[in-house]
């Protein structure tokens, strides 16, 4: 999986849990986590920004909420999956199912 020290705040790390890869991600402290694929073209979104808790595609500029999985920019029009995290000491945790 992953530690706190791996995933500053602002970024974001691709991670393989179950066989499901996933784009963790820190937004101030707190770790959130959706499907490691956009909607709109299945670019990997752990290549994007992260600004707050808005992860936008490097590929074509697709918004989403990382908190809620919603779409908040075109070209996407369905939201991501999104997973529960929790965090025991320095280890990231991913409930995938």
């Amino acid at each position: 999986m992953a530690t706190t020290s791996e995933v500053p705040p602002g970024t974001i790390k691709a991670v393989e849990v179950e066989g499901e890869r996933i784009a963790l991600c820190n937004v101030d402290g707190e770790f959130r986590a959706v499907q490691d694929q956009c909607t709109h073209e299945y670019f990997p979104l752990s290549e994007g920004q992260l600004d707050g808790d808005v992860l936008t595609c490097s590929l074509h500029g697709a918004r989403f909420d990382v908190e809620t999985g919603e779409v908040l920019g075109l070209p996407a029009d369905e939201p991501v999956k999104i997973y529960q995290v929790r965090v025991e000491g320095e280890d990231i945790l991913v409930a995938v199912g």
